[in-house]
């Protein structure tokens, strides 16, 4: 673009430096006023570079760098994708993961004092009885792992779990504790897990998102969509929610009378437009929209290709439950066994209804938590299985959990004892993860006799992340971002988690 505007004349008529001012809007000059000032101080400290936030110097001819472009890992890197099923409630670890019988032989005494000492619930009132699980339990695979048998599927793939039954948070309510899992932080404003994988290493998706989202359960999760949001970092690597029926993607479909060619020159002209306001403006979220047109219409051939299950033989559609054409858990497992063999590099699975406090037939252990179970334990297993069939799962790191876990005693809300269901508990829950580098076939870590504490290899939920982060090829305490004078982690702005040895292959 240099060299072909005309130099400019030194000496203007008065009447035609009038005409300029009026020509230039409130928003222009607001502008361009701030980055005369502004743009002499930025200048100064980045010592002449034209730099957006990431780093990425911006090319002469203002062309916007590809944010999803391939990046080095920082170490040799076991995984190369990840499938995150977050069930969005908690599942009561005690009636699928943690067999306990001492708390089925105390099953209705009072819950002993010691436990309850300083602890504060988000719904338990007065002095609650322990609540034995009413499920039985059998060893499964050759690794004899334990499991509920509210767990068919996943016993046939036992071999495969790396079982984490030590994990602990710090926050006992959905929203907050939902916003520490996925972006370090129990506060709105973090960046998720998957932006910052996709920030750190890109996409080998051209035509896909780095990121993509699949809810079911008809609700999304309390803490909103800022659990699959990019935060701080560019808007490029904000997670995209899909749908399992109708448009996969709302409004990337071409308006009505505008064909393919057309739509190719709009887009061409708005890139030209923002190139210029980035080479104005330095600002990383101009090339960001820049990057994200141009996503979207490559996504217009690509997204419909995969998203659309009816291509899947009839043995594949049998095996996880899906239908095509209808929203369901089970398509999504589908759709993320799809996305990733195409390259995405973080596929979002939430499905909600997973919290059983007992105070209705919809919210209980003995009605809906089987309920949800066999709605989403066949085709998690099937998800595993595939991906071992296709040779998948040894780089695709499978994550499945909630926020939290379940207390080892009755919630009993408002003395109503007619259900059976347990409040929110952050001091234990069970996590399983599979393929991606990690140990298969392994349990790891272990509760008190009444599935309360964690007496052995607990794992707060920043380990978990700086662990999901190794096993992707990236150190947590490196992968950095500058935002508001400070240096940002998933891990915590001093990012003192640690990497489990003992989860690794």
């Amino acid at each position: 673009m240099h060299g072909h505007h005309p130099s400019p004349r030194l000496v203007e008529t008065p009447a035609e430096f009038v005409a300029e001012l009026q020509a230039v809007t409130r928003r222009q000059f607001l502008g361009r006023s701030a980055w005369g000032i502004g743009g002499i101080a930025l200048a100064s400290m980045l010592g002449g570079r034209g730099a957006h936030a990431s780093g990425t110097p911006t090319s002469e001819q203002g062309a916007a760098p590809d944010p999803m472009a391939l990046r080095a890992p920082h170490l040799l890197a076991r995984a190369k994708r990840v499938i995150f099923i977050h069930l969005a409630g908690a599942p009561s670890q005690h009636e699928l993961f943690d067999w306990k019988p001492a708390l089925v032989l105390h099953h209705g005494q009072p819950c002993p004092k010691e436990i309850l000492d300083g602890e504060r619930f988000a719904f338990i009132k007065g002095h609650p009885t322990l609540l034995g699980t009413p499920y039985r339990f059998a060893r499964h695979g050759r690794s004899g792992q334990e499991l509920s048998e509210l767990l068919p599927g996943l016993a046939r793939v036992a071999d495969e779990l790396c079982i984490v039954k030590g994990c602990t948070t710090d926050q006992f309510n959905h929203a907050p504790a939902q916003l520490l899992l996925h972006t370090g932080e129990s506060r709105f404003g973090g960046a998720s897990m998957g932006s910052w994988l996709t920030y750190g290493l890109g996409s080998e998706a051209s035509d896909l998102p780095g990121f993509v989202v699949l809810v079911s359960g008809d609700k999304t999760p309390d803490a909103g969509k800022s659990v699959w949001g990019s935060g701080f970092l560019p808007g490029a690597f904000q997670g995209v929610q899909c749908r399992a029926s109708g448009d996969p993607v709302l409004y990337v479909r071409d308006p009505e009378g505008i064909d393919r060619a057309r739509r190719r020159r709009m887009l061409d002209a708005l890139r030209d437009l923002n190139a210029m306001a980035a080479a104005t403006s330095l600002d990383p979220e101009t090339d960001a929209r820049i990057a994200q047109y141009e996503l979207a219409f490559r996504m217009q051939a690509s997204v419909p290709d995969a998203m659309d299950i009816s291509r899947e033989p009839a043995s594949v559609l049998e095996a996880y439950g899906a239908t095509p054409g209808r929203a369901s858990f089970a398509n999504n497992c589908l759709l993320a066994r799809r996305l990733s063999e195409r390259g995405v590099r973080f596929v979002q699975l939430f499905d909600w209804g997973w919290d059983a406090h007992g105070t209705s037939p919809s919210d209980d252990i003995l009605t809906q938590l089987p309920k949800k179970c066999r709605e989403t334990d066949g085709p998690v297993a099937a998800l595993i299985a595939d991906l071992r069939q296709r040779g998948l799962l040894d780089e695709t790191l499978v994550v499945w959990g909630g926020e939290f876990g379940r207390t080892p005693m009755a919630e009993f809300r408002d003395g109503k004892k007619d259900f059976f269901g347990r409040d929110h508990h952050p001091h234990c829950f069970t996590v399983l993860m599979a393929g991606g580098g990690t140990r298969a076939g392994t349990t790891y870590g272990e509760t008190d006799e009444l599935g309360c504490r964690v007496v052995r290899d607990a794992v707060p939920v920043k380990d978990l992340q700086a662990t999901i982060l190794h096993l992707m090829g990236l150190d947590h305490r490196r992968l950095s971002f500058p935002h508001a004078g400070l240096d940002r982690h998933l891990t915590g702005v001093t990012p003192d988690a640690r990497v489990h040895p003992g989860l690794l292959a």
